[in-house]
């Protein structure tokens, strides 16, 4: 035999290995098979990525989905994609555009009026590095996409939600709040040089807070809240860090990517789990890190950070 050329056998040994390695890191599939026929689902930013196999695992249970997405064009198109797939025709666009407070305040009063129930709020969308842009309020893009617009479409709906119960809301935040830090008096980057990478580790760390803040203020509602770490993903979301225009990234971390970076199939699973699973009924104020429940950074336990923070973010978006 060739001493170049490998066996059959121990190739496919070695890509079953691989394949097999790649699922452990990346966490596995969601090992709930609960259903949620009938239950209404918001996901926001579900036109691709994450959101758009969320939306797609959500739709197979039964759910009602809604789309919440500011492209509308990318949104119809990805709610007939799903409806094709899973032939549950209960797969709606609406748009939502996360960095107008005004989009988010005409979609909450349209689920408001329009909707008997939303057991199921999936905060999905976010922005990721990009330039230092600001929102339609003048909020710096990360903060206000990421936290501050889903802060205020969380309670706009609070009422909803808790009319529903038992009902969920889903934070998707991510490993990067670890290297964050709540600058009160700089939170929108005016006065310091903007870092765009320090700004996105902000905005996620300000979910996990937000996220324990509103578990305390809901208590004993029968609405449950938990942030999550999906996984690192291929999606558009990393459009902004440079990594797909990257030569050395491509060819020299490729197959170091290829073992540790989930597809989003792989990487809605954690978002799967929290809406659906029965064994985490009366769950909340957690952080996963995929499916299993993980202590977040110690910023993101504090609680006089975290009330301080729900302060001024319900000052900033005029709640």
């Amino acid at each position: 035999m060739n001493r170049y050329l490998v066996p059959a056998s121990l190739l496919g040994t070695a890509v079953g290995g691989a394949v097999l390695f790649k699922d452990y890191v990346a966490g596995g599939a969601c090992p709930s098979k609960a259903t949620i026929q009938g239950k209404t689902v918001i996901v926001t930013g579900a036109n691709t990525g994450i959101g758009k196999q969320t939306a797609l695992e959500l739709a197979r249970r039964g759910g009602n989905i809604i789309l919440a997405c500011r492209d509308m064009e990318k949104c119809e198109a990805a709610a007939k994609d799903i409806r094709r797939e899973t032939l549950n025709h209960r797969v709606n666009a609406r748009r939502l555009d996360l960095a107008s407070l005004k989009s988010i305040r005409e979609f909450a009063a349209k689920i408001i009026e329009e909707e008997e129930r939303v057991h199921v709020l999936v905060n999905n969308a976010a922005v990721m590095r990009c330039p230092h842009w600001t929102t339609e309020d003048g909020f710096e893009m990360q903060l206000g996409v990421n936290h501050l617009g889903h802060f205020l479409l969380t309670n706009l709906l609070l009422d909803k939600l808790k009319a529903s119960a038992p009902s969920r809301i889903i934070n998707l935040s991510s490993l990067a709040h670890i290297a964050g830090h709540i600058d009160f008096d700089d939170l929108n980057w005016e006065k310091r040089k903007y870092d765009t990478k320090a700004a996105y580790c902000q905005s996620k760390l300000a979910i996990v807070l937000f996220t324990k803040e509103l578990s305390q203020r809901l208590q004993g509602t029968g609405v449950t809240v938990n942030a999550l770490h999906p996984g690192v993903a291929r999606t558009e979301l990393g459009r902004h860090t440079g990594m797909h225009s990257s030569t050395f990234s491509s060819f020299t971390l490729g197959p170091i990517f290829w073992l540790l970076v989930k597809s989003p199939q792989l990487a809605a699973q954690p978002s799967t789990y929290l809406a659906v699973a029965e064994e985490l009924e009366g769950v909340s104020g957690k952080y996963f890190h995929g499916l299993k429940e993980k202590a977040p950074a110690p910023e993101a336990e504090d609680v006089e950070v975290a009330r301080r923070l729900w302060a001024e973010s319900a000052r900033l978006v005029g709640l």
